[in-house]
């Protein structure tokens, strides 16, 4: 399945464990959507599980466009030197909120007005904000120059990787179903004295079996490792790694 939405194509790309479709991104150019491929695909867009499920994200991706041409961001000129490199393009988002692109990264910057308005828990000292994670902050700051598909995405961002901001700016405790860091540090909680695997490979001398090598709460660097066998069928590193059962996984040092 393809969609072309003006200059943006997205194509439903049929998952290798035949569960759903992973989206592509790719510059619909001039060729009929029947000519397009796999191959032509530009970057990652997420996953859905059936044909309504891309009719519905197509939805989502027409409603974003429309959204953000409607906001009336502006392209400017600005030869200024930001922390990833020199602006090789910028785009005002509001008056002094401009985000930058640079040759390998890029980011928001906030003028010292806008920057002081922030929330405490969201502003960042020298008004500089990431395009990975950062630009959040922003979008959590001044919602009403963002549309609804970025700012779901900087609530799942805040939620998962900055979560004291965001407990900061809500005034309440994410619980740990609500954020991947609240989770991640739930489990070290509860595993803290067993065996994590940290790294696992394929045992040639036990074939379809898996050896983990482990440490005691998944700690890395100069942490003591043990080796343990794990039946092929059973491992998966899931969310925060993989819990040795020392009455069954055998060690095997």
């Amino acid at each position: 399945m393809a969609a072309r939405i003006d200059y943006l194509g997205l194509i439903a790309i049929p998952s290798r464990d035949g569960k759903g479709y992973r989206l592509a991104t790719a510059l619909s150019g001039s060729k009929p959507i029947c000519e397009w491929s796999a191959s032509g695909g530009l970057g990652s867009d997420g996953h859905v599980a059936d044909e309504a499920g891309f009719r519905a994200h197509v939805e989502e991706c027409l409603l974003h466009l429309r959204q953000r041409d409607a906001l009336g961001r502006t392209t400017v000129d600005l030869p200024v030197h930001t922390p990833w490199g020199p602006s090789q393009c910028a785009t005002r988002y509001a008056e002094g909120i401009v985000c930058h692109d640079t040759a390998s990264h890029g980011g928001f910057h906030l003028d010292a007005k806008r920057n002081a308005a922030m929330h405490p828990a969201l502003r960042l000292p020298n008004g500089w904000y990431e395009e990975d994670g950062d630009w959040a902050r922003v979008a959590t700051a001044y919602p009403g120059i963002f549309t609804d598909r970025e700012k779901r995405s900087a609530e799942k961002i805040l939620r998962d990787w900055i979560p004291d901001a965001w407990e900061a700016v809500h005034g309440r405790p994410l619980r740990r179903s609500e954020s991947f860091t609240r989770d991640r540090e739930g489990f070290a909680r509860d595993h803290a004295a067993d065996w994590i695997v940290i790294s696992a490979a394929r045992s040639p001398a036990f074939p379809g079996d898996v050896v983990g090598t482990a440490t005691i709460g998944g700690h890395r660097g100069n942490a003591p490792t043990r080796s343990f066998l794990i039946p092929g069928s059973e491992y998966a590193a899931g969310r925060h790694g993989f819990v040795i059962d020392t009455a069954r996984h055998k060690p095997l040092n």
